[in-house]
Parts: structure tokens; sequence; C-alpha cells
């Protein structure tokens, strides 16, 4: 009798237990994306594992990804199948910010997220009437923050559909659906908008998927009005990174591998060519710099949480909830965290690099001649 009691006890624990990794743990941010949710975007669930190894053929050495016009051209593509490899995952795991920001003292994650998003529509002057632009803008949790924060009407654009549906979805429920958001899917790299057609634009972690960053921001000061500002949170290496330490070009190298980027930009790179495409730079800040506190906090998940999620991924995998391949990019993302936590600890990489820029107003003259 003591044995069957046994047993049974156990398997009732171990069925809460299930059901709690499971079906109870949803996004950090809004229950909404939950473990059985996990769909991989938009591939079929028979070619999630070949995308995932085409992906990871292809971003394995990030710095020969941009060194042709051929293998540059590919880099949105494989930027599109890496969001749809992992965008449930960062919902699930992360929320629907799929950014860093420093941590306040006292406060959530979810407090710190927004105080971050705010600050780029404070740096905008941005206020009701105002149209912005979201350049890459995933599912759209910065968006809705900073319409809901500034009154404006924001427009963002990615460059993965799954991702655009998702957004869409979240703008509903928030009752913040068009006008006041709108999600386009399009290549930021040529965006399907006329000249000077937004009031002020903003990237937040985004552009650091371009190969060049000068077609990015080029395509940013093209659809501004002329006066327009632009804020851009770039990925950048700091002047504390050495190329010939072998142990700062692995951490480098593989947050590169680990989130779809064709070469990190060094920090003293970013105004210059903000300059270059015809921007004036009004300012630049390291928004990790004491007195912020680590950005990386979130990522230094402990053995235990770990454990859990992978096995949550594997349980889901093997009953074929989750399609085959979760597990892989499950553990290149557990990977790439401790390379970015890495990073954040020896200052070599910070991810919010600020820089605040101006469309000259003198500009307007020189379009309307054009």
């Amino acid at each position: 009798m003591e044995a069957a009691t046994m047993v049974w006890t156990a398997a009732v624990v171990g069925a809460g237990l299930v059901y709690w990794f499971v079906w109870v743990m949803g996004a950090a941010e809004v229950k909404g994306k939950r473990a059985v949710d996990l769909k991989m975007g938009s591939i079929t669930r028979d070619k999630v594992q070949d995308k995932y190894t085409q992906y990871w053929s292809f971003f394995r050495r990030p710095k020969e990804t941009a060194t042709t016009a051929a293998s540059a051209e590919k880099v949105p593509a494989f930027v599109d199948t890496f969001y749809n490899l992992v965008t449930d995952i960062y919902e699930w795991g992360w929320g629907q910010s799929f950014h860093f920001s420093p941590s306040l003292p006292g406060r959530s994650h979810r407090d710190a997220t927004r105080v971050h998003e705010e600050r780029v529509a404070d740096l905008l002057g941005a206020r009701p009437g105002h149209r912005l632009l979201d350049v890459g803008c995933g599912v759209g949790g910065p968006m809705r923050a900073i319409a809901a924060h500034s009154g404006s009407n924001v427009v963002g654009i990615t460059i993965n559909e799954y991702q655009v549906n998702r957004a869409r979805a979240h703008n509903r429920k928030a009752g913040l659906d068009s006008p006041r958001c709108e999600v386009v899917c399009g290549n930021f790299l040529s965006m399907p908008f006329p000249d000077a057609s937004f009031d002020g634009a903003y990237s937040i972690e985004a552009t650091c998927h371009a190969p060049r960053l000068q077609d990015v921001y080029g395509e940013v000061y093209r659809v501004l009005k002329p006066g327009g500002l632009y804020v851009s949170y770039e990925w950048v290496t700091t002047p504390l990174y050495r190329a010939e330490d072998p142990d700062h070009v692995e951490c480098i190298h593989g947050i590169e591998r680990g989130d779809a980027l064709p070469g990190l930009r060094r920090q003293d790179e970013i105004a210059s060519i903000a300059k270059e495409v015809g921007f004036e730079v009004l300012k630049e800040q390291d928004l990790a710099l004491p007195p912020a506190l680590p950005w990386w906090t979130r990522l230094k998940m402990g053995r235990i949480a770990y454990w859990r999620n992978s096995l949550v991924v594997r349980v889901l995998t093997m009953l074929r909830v989750a399609p085959k391949g979760v597990s892989e990019v499950h553990e290149m993302l557990y990977e790439t965290a401790q390379h970015l936590t890495r990073g954040g600890e020896t200052g070599i990489f910070t991810p919010m690099h600020m820089v605040l820029l101006r469309k000259p107003a003198a500009a307007a003259s020189t379009e309307e001649a054009n």
C-alpha cells in the first residue's frame, strides 16, 4: 500500500511540475506565449532543423558574411530565418521587447525596459500628431511603449512576416492598432516609404543586422522630414576590445554567430558613418557606462533555470509538441547569452551605444531642387 501511495504521489507531483513548466510558464512580461506555443515562425515543422543548419553554416564565420557583395546580399534572408527560429523562444523567455536595458535599483526588468524605451520618445521630443518610424520593430514591444508614452503614431518595419503578425496581434490586444501602431513587412535597407514621410525615427538594437550601416542610415535619412530626429541604440565593440586577445575575439564572434550579425562595428565608427550619409550628430553616449547598472544581469541564468527550460524544450520536442530542432536553437541562444554576459562583464561590448542624429533642415531645399 505504501509503495502504491508513493507512486501515486510521485505521479501527481510530476504532473503538477509538467503543467507548471509547460502550460503555466509564459512570456516574461505578458502571459501570451507559452512553451507549448513554440512554432519557429513561418518555417514548417519538417524544415526547422534544416533551416537551423543552414543558418549556422552561414554565420559560423561572421566576418566573412559581408566581405563580398554576393554574401552580403544573403544576409537579410538569413536574418529572416534567424527570427523565424528565435521569435517564439524570445517571447516565451524574455518578453515582447527584444533588447537589453540597464538595471534599475529596486525596479523590475519590465520597468527598466519601459524606461529605456521611453527615453527614445523623450530624446525625439515625440508628441501627439507625430508619425514615427521604428526601424526593425520585432513584435512591437518598444513601439507600443513609445506610442503610449508620447501619444505619437508609430509605423514599424520588420523583415520577418511572422513578427508582423505577432506585432499586429499584440497591438490589437493593447488597444493600439492602426493608426496608433502599424507594422509593415519589409527590408530596412530598402524601405517602402516615400521620401520625407516621418517626423522622427528610432532603432533599438536592430541596425546591427545590416552588412553596411551606411545603407540603413541612408534609408532612414531619406524617409525623415528635414529637421527630423533619429535615435539609435547600437551594438558595438568598445575601445577595451583587443583584436589580438583570443578570448576577446571568441567572445565577440560568439555574439555575432548567435545573433545573426555580419560583423560588429567599433564604437568610434558610428558617428562618422552618420555624418557620411548627411546626418548631424547631436549626442553620442554609451548608456551602459556607470552610473548605469549592468544590463546583462537578466542573462546570468542559473544552472537550475537553464536545466528547467532545456528540459521543457526537450520534452516538448520528444512529444512532438515542438518541432525537431528547437532544442538546438535553445542551446545556441544559451551559449550566446554566455558570450553576451562575458562581453558586458569585460566591458568590450555594449548593446546600447546611443546616437541622436538630425537630418538638416537645409535638406529641404536640396530635395526640392532634385
